[in-house]
């Protein structure tokens, strides 16, 4: 077996020297979160939601919106949250339905959407020019 010599120059290392810093530049360094905020608070989805405080507490009483309480009785919401508030709101303005039937009309969305999802994946796999979707 015939071995490669690798070069004193540095050839085969991969790792880019550092350029030269010039006198008189000045370096800012900030910290961003690599990771989402894993729960947002009744007052940030309110406001991100353009909703009363109230009427986002009703709309998880009527499992619309899901939420967990800490010890404390403080409702949390996933990242997500106003996104969905907006879905509702876009349904609530589109359809003459109260807040109770549009749990119904959401789940029916969320059914369609996974059964159109399946669909695609296993048409994927299929050179059929036929798809309907």
């Amino acid at each position: 077996m015939t071995q490669v010599p690798q070069h004193a120059s540095g050839a085969g290392d991969r790792r880019a020297a550092a350029p030269a810093r010039k006198p008189g530049v000045s370096v800012a360094v900030r910290n961003y979160a690599l990771v989402p905020v894993p729960r947002l608070s009744l007052d940030v989805v309110a406001r991100r939601s353009g909703l009363h405080p109230d009427l986002v507490r009703r709309l998880v009483t009527l499992g619309l919106v899901d939420a967990t309480r800490d010890a404390g009785g403080e409702l949390w919401f996933e990242p997500t949250a106003p996104a969905t508030l907006a879905r509702i709101q876009r349904l609530r303005a589109g359809l003459p339905l109260n807040y109770a039937s549009l749990g119904l009309v959401l789940d029916l969305l969320d059914r369609i959407n996974e059964l159109e999802s399946a669909l695609r994946r296993s048409n994927a796999g299929s050179r059929s020019d036929e798809s309907w979707i």
